[in-house]
């Protein structure tokens, strides 16, 4: 990741995720009945449920409100039929972004997501008009100061696609999706604990922001991440403080 830190970009969206804690726990809800739904109930056979009741442990939700979810999305309960949606578009100066959604209502939501593209200066854009400029993937980050050639042979031997440091000593582990849960087992067994782990969408480039355009991308970012419907919002813009 030459020319800027990966790091402290995690740490910006990360005390901003954390800053809004109610409306995470409302997206946990959503892929947790979901994730139940699609592969049922038990987490050990169920490595998208798994990865979801982990970040809503990370995010300190109680687990009643965790076994509610499962029990609403494996016909326990009634609930809302939530459907997983991706829109697509462009940001300030051609800037890929993905917007991946949970619904009952499509056309309220493709209306609302149209909107806060629009009104910020942005673009929708037809369906795989950006995704092909990313990567679905496994990302493990650690913080500056983890012992990088033990985290590499372990990652490395976890079955880990790729290690790499960023200039403040961030390191990142990327694996093939399938293997999460695999990785992730095998790194904290070595004593690797990350700070971020997440299946995203991985930008092959990356665009710097700064200065005026750096502030009306976040804005727009902003803008989408905040839609009651958006679960996550993946970009390839780096915005610089």
């Amino acid at each position: 990741m030459a020319g800027h830190s990966k790091w402290a970009n995690i740490k910006h969206k990360k005390a901003a995720t954390d800053a809004k804690r109610g409306k995470i726990w409302t997206r946990l809800i959503k892929e947790i009945t979901v994730a139940a739904r699609m592969g049922g109930g038990d987490a050990a056979a169920n490595p998208r449920l798994r990865l979801a009741m982990d970040k809503a442990a990370d995010a300190n939700m109680p687990k009643d409100n965790v076994q509610r979810a499962i029990t609403r999305g494996t016909g326990g309960e009634d609930g809302a039929n939530y459907e997983e949606v991706r829109y697509e578009g462009y940001g300030i100066g051609g800037a890929a972004i993905i917007v991946d959604c949970m619904t009952d209502n499509r056309v309220r939501t493709v209306a609302e997501v149209r909107h806060a593209f629009s009104k910020h200066g942005g673009n929708m854009g037809t369906e795989n008009s950006v995704s092909f400029l990313f990567t679905h993937c496994g990302q493990f980050l650690f913080a500056p100061g983890t012992d990088e050639a033990a985290l590499m042979d372990a990652a490395l031997e976890a079955g880990a696609d790729d290690v790499v440091t960023d200039e403040e000593g961030g390191i990142e582990v990327v694996c093939n999706p399938h293997d999460f849960a695999n990785v992730k087992d095998a790194l904290e067994a070595k004593g690797f604990k990350a700070e971020v782990a997440e299946i995203i969408m991985k930008p092959a480039t990356e665009t710097v922001f700064t200065g005026e355009d750096a502030l009306k991308m976040q804005k727009l970012l902003d803008a989408l991440e905040n839609l009651d419907d958006v679960q996550e919002v993946y970009s390839n813009a780096v915005i610089q403080d």
